[in-house]
């Protein structure tokens, strides 16, 4: 009698959701290859920090084995969040981790996802391979075509290729909708030596200033980096009707500066003096639920499924993703009875999460608030 063939499972994406599903799978015996379009781990920089919060991201990297190693690897200080007063820089509230808390320890994306492309085997991950669509094919199989021609067929397809997913399209017409909210992005390197206004102002976690419909994020990330967002509502062509090139520092800086008029000039040197230019990113939202009917073969997780705003649960959420989907893959009979089961509590779930996040974005930047230079 000839053994069942193991179920083919493609991951695509190897952001935190796609890289833990994998590594969970592989800790269970279990085959998986994850295709990723960037042509190498470093093509390009992962981004700021993330904050792993104790019943989801760390629960994930519990179940793939890798919490010891992620701890020596996080910064428990990150926790610590101060809120300043925008016109006067005084601190209104701070937050710091007692001793030995470690509930939502910082760590940067980049070490993260090296952390896990690490634990996984050889060869698991396919760089540089851009997938064009997903087609089901009936009988739970589905075809992976890429964009140099090429196709291959598998049990499963994981779309975990995040807010443009091309997995999506096989399983909903949902596409992201533009918040109203858009981060301008700045950093600062070697804050505690050539920028020490700066890294006082920050703190060594999260700062926050607002005032109406803008804000001032400071961030703490590893290696003496401070990451800066400036937060406000506005169309999403901004910078368009402002009559601004983007790769203009100058003109930016100045549109910025103006938009901040009357704030504290400790705060608005966060506009200024930064390292490198910056970066427009205009935060996008899947609609509050986004739920599909079951296709067999194909399923979603992190943000191809739930698109939220960026409030500290997306990659959580996507690494928990992973990790009960894994699990349900090695613990259920079948591919589909194992999706059926993750889709029926991660869909519920998500829908709250994503409901939480938009409500949380328009109590920091209100849709109707004053658009307010910071005069009172």
């Amino acid at each position: 009698m000839t053994s069942a063939r193991a179920p083919r499972v493609a991951v695509i994406g190897a952001g935190p959701g796609g890289l833990t599903c994998a590594r969970i799978l592989q800790t269970h015996g279990r085959s998986v290859t994850v295709f990723e379009r960037e042509t190498s781990p470093d093509a390009r920089p992962q981004g700021g920090t993330l904050d792993m919060h104790a019943d989801t991201g760390q629960a994930a990297l519990r179940a793939a084995g890798l919490l010891d190693r992620f701890r020596a690897l996080a910064r428990p200080e990150g926790q610590e969040w101060r809120t300043l007063d925008h016109a006067t820089a005084d601190v209104v509230r701070h937050g710091r981790p007692d001793g030995g808390e470690d509930d939502r320890p910082e760590i940067d994306r980049g070490q993260l996802r090296g952390l896990l492309l690490e634990s996984l085997d050889p060869g698991t991950v396919r760089w540089g391979r851009t997938l064009s669509a997903v087609t089901p094919l009936g009988g739970g199989a589905c075809r992976l075509t890429f964009a140099d021609g090429t196709a291959e067929d598998f049990d499963l397809a994981v779309g975990a290729d995040g807010a443009w997913s091309r997995v999506r399209p096989a399983l909903s017409d949902a596409v992201p909708g533009y918040t109203g909210v858009t981060f301008v992005e700045a950093g600062f390197d070697d804050a505690d030596t050539r920028h020490t206004g700066i890294a006082r102002l920050v703190g060594d976690g999260t700062m926050l200033a607002k005032c109406g419909t803008r804000a001032l994020f400071g961030q703490r990330n590893s290696n003496g980096h401070i990451r800066v967002y400036v937060a406000f509502r506005a169309p999403v062509d901004w910078h368009e009707t402002a009559g601004l090139d983007l790769g203009d520092t100058a003109a930016v800086r100045a549109h910025l500066l103006k938009m901040f008029d009357g704030w504290d000039e400790s705060l608005r040197d966060l506009l200024r003096d930064n390292d490198g230019g910056f970066v427009n990113r205009p935060l996008f939202a899947l609609p509050v639920p986004h739920t599909w009917e079951h296709v067999p073969g194909v399923t979603l997780l992190g943000d191809a499924a739930h698109l939220m705003p960026p409030l500290g649960l997306g990659a959580n959420l996507a690494m928990l993703d992973g990790t009960e989907l894994a699990r349900a893959l090695v613990a259920e009979p079948g591919v589909d009875d194992a999706v059926r089961a993750y889709e029926s509590v991660m869909l519920p779930r998500s829908t709250e999460a994503a409901a939480a996040c938009a409500q949380g974005l328009a109590n920091l930047i209100p849709p109707d608030g004053p658009a307010a230079t910071g005069r009172r």
